[in-house]
């Protein structure tokens, strides 16, 4: 049985964040606490541990993991572009529960599935998260559960749909909101004839706040003009929530 460290625990938290460097580095999955809900995490740059992950979740191709990072350098060099309205959107927002879709680095030399040349990267707001991304680098991390059931919020929760798929899981207590990542698309404003961020999945953070910062870069709410009178959906409410963190 794959072994759960308490990181609440100073001396299985130096254990478990050991063991999970070496899994990492062998390109196996560990399970870890993000600001969110639980993830599970592959090497970036290992196909085969992508495909791992993947195969762990029962997910296909063309549904290709986003890319935790440990800071704004990483992202620089992740994307072929950091458009001045990313940049004031990582500024409010990161790091938190903002997954941002940009046109990816041509240069690198990764295969995260059917991306069609853009990756989805997001800065977790959690320790943990923060200190193993900086020592191993970007991170493959989608949502700790199989596909189509709900997001774990618990490294326990992890373990009973994950199993012997995963290394090492490492137990942070409850996730702090247990509310998926919004994921927003900015591809065009890199490469579009009109540049406008649209909104792939409400969550974390509120189309609110997100028009606080961009503005008309903001596409409408496409709810409110198919339901004028009616109330706002919650965050995470959407189809999707369940299989990203």
């Amino acid at each position: 049985m794959s072994p759960v460290f308490d990181c609440r625990d100073e001396a299985q938290l130096l254990a478990g964040m050991r063991q999970a460097r070496q899994a990492i580095g062998r390109g196996e999955l560990v399970v870890l606490p993000t600001d969110t809900v639980y993830g599970v995490a592959a090497d970036a740059f290992s196909a085969r541990a992508v495909q791992g992950l993947l195969d762990a979740k029962g997910r296909g191709r063309q549904s290709p993991p986003p890319v935790l990072v440990a800071g704004v350098a990483t992202l620089r060099a992740l994307v072929a572009e950091v458009p001045e309205a990313v940049e004031r959107l990582v500024e409010a927002f990161w790091p938190g529960g903002l997954t941002i879709v940009l046109p990816s680095q041509p240069s690198l030399s990764w295969d995260l599935g059917d991306t069609h040349g853009t990756v989805a990267v997001r800065m977790p707001a959690n320790h943990l998260a923060l200190e193993l991304l900086e020592e191993t680098g970007p991170l493959a991390v989608s949502s700790a559960n199989l596909t189509g059931r709900t997001a774990a919020i618990t490294a326990s929760d992890a373990q009973s749909m994950l199993g012997d798929s995963v290394a090492v899981y490492l137990d942070g207590g409850p996730s702090a909101t247990g509310v998926a990542s919004t994921i927003i698309d900015a591809t065009s404003l890199v490469i579009g004839e009109m540049p406008l961020v649209r909104v792939l999945r409400d969550g974390a953070i509120d189309r609110a706040a997100l028009r606080g910062v961009l503005g008309d870069l903001l596409e409408p709410d496409p709810r409110r003009e198919a339901e004028p009178d009616a109330e706002p959906e919650p965050a995470g409410g959407r189809a999707g929530g369940e299989d990203t963190a």
